[in-house]
């Protein structure tokens, strides 16, 4: 196992802008980027703004769950920059990065022969039955293909997902504690955070404003709404935190789904007989492509999970400006600083959450500060041009091998 280093040959081929120029450029009126970088823009990129399937991609990147989560997320923000690195096809759901989804069946009719220039096709997974496809393709129909996964799991594996893993080609681990589950892990590659979407807004100290609920300061928690979520140990301290914090409204932005509306009704219950209906809000689902604008209307992201095999979410409202508060779990612990870009608290403690969330809000100028430097944290460790970097040196070494 390594922790990647980046190539300065694979850092060249993409150019500094972070790699989204194939999906944003018409939207901005800008002109391409000429060079290897603009060929490979143009090759993804189609009419204004589309991505399209290379005809002989070089790499196929999978994601086949019809439900939006965050490994969709993930793949979601990574295709339109590996897509300039790379010829790239998508196999799955259509997302919003908007490249035309392939089927398994498409996949495999594309993968029986090597692509140009490369001695087999890469096919990069992140689920169990990705992996389960990608060995069968491999090992029964014999394709020229090799098997890359992600595993951001932070427990052991089952027997099962331990063999499919153990079939694998190359392994990626998002943290070090999800390698330390994985013992044929090839690199350590964090999840990324695309600097461009996700940006603090002009003045964060009149942000909030725009949200049209009372106060003048915006706490909020992002994610499905849930036990191992931890969405009621966030109630509770905001329950015990707000009367203290009379310029101070919480959002809560998320879905719950129908196994978990009861769970949400017991909340909401617990909120109006503390009188706090008006400052504890369920915003229910966010639309993906408004999530950022909640990050940089709210001064301060909670991720409270009791579990969490890497988490997202305050990694991007870190990028959107918010000070962060985050329970010792998934990757939050890589993130944040204590006292200088946010707090820790263990998981499941309302009571920690709520004196963190006073120590925090109570002097705002200082919690703005915190949010420049978390956000200064996640484009110096934890930008998604340095996550594509990464996955695509253990690309390189696999075809080198």
């Amino acid at each position: 196992m390594v922790r990647v280093t980046v190539p300065s040959g694979l850092q060249d081929r993409h150019g500094p802008d972070g790699g989204t120029w194939a999906v944003m450029a018409c939207a901005q009126g800008r002109s391409p980027p000429t060079g290897q970088a603009g060929d490979h823009a143009a090759a993804a990129q189609g009419r204004c703004g589309v991505l399209r399937t290379d005809p002989d991609p070089e790499v196929i990147v999978f994601n086949l769950k019809r439900r939006y989560t965050g490994v969709s997320a993930t793949v979601n923000a990574l295709v339109p920059v590996q897509a300039r690195q790379w010829r790239l096809a998508y196999c799955g759901t259509p997302l919003p990065h908007g490249m035309p989804g392939l089927t398994l069946r498409e996949a495999i009719a594309l993968s029986r022969r090597a692509p140009a220039g490369r001695p087999f096709r890469i096919w990069h997974v992140r689920r169990d039955h990705e992996m389960a496809a990608g060995i069968w393709a491999r090992d029964v129909l014999r394709l020229p293909i090799r098997l890359v996964f992600t595993s951001a799991a932070q427990h052991r594996h089952g027997w099962f997902p331990r063999w499919l893993i153990s079939r694998m080609d190359a392994v990626i681990a998002t943290t070090p504690k999800a390698a330390s589950f994985v013992p044929n892990t090839t690199a350590i590659v964090p999840h990324g955070i695309d600097l461009q979407r996700f940006e603090p807004p002009p003045d964060k100290r009149h942000a909030w404003a725009d949200s049209g609920l009372p106060g003048r300061w915006g706490v909020g928690v992002f994610g499905r709404v849930r036990p191992d979520k931890g969405t009621d140990v966030f109630v509770e301290a905001m329950i015990a935190a707000l009367p203290h914090l009379p310029d101070v409204t919480a959002v809560i932005a998320g879905l719950a789904q129908p196994q978990h509306q009861a769970y949400q009704r017991a909340l909401q219950a617990r909120i109006d007989a503390a009188g706090l209906s008006e400052r504890i809000r369920f915003l229910g689902e966010v639309p993906a492509a408004e999530v950022h604008r909640w990050y940089q209307r709210c001064l301060v992201c909670v991720a409270c999970p009791r579990y969490e095999p890497f988490g997202l979410t305050p990694f991007e409202a870190a990028a959107a400006g918010c000070a962060v508060i985050c329970s010792r779990t998934g990757a939050f612990e890589q993130l944040v600083q204590p006292g200088i870009n946010g707090e820790l608290v263990d998981a499941g403690d309302a009571a920690a959450l709520a004196q963190a969330l006073q120590r925090v809000l109570a002097d705002p100028e200082a919690a703005l500060r915190m949010g420049q430097a978390a956000r200064a944290r996640v484009a110096a460790h934890f930008s998604l041009q340095q996550e594509a970097d990464g996955i695509g040196a253990v690309y390189e070494r696999l075809w080198a091998s």
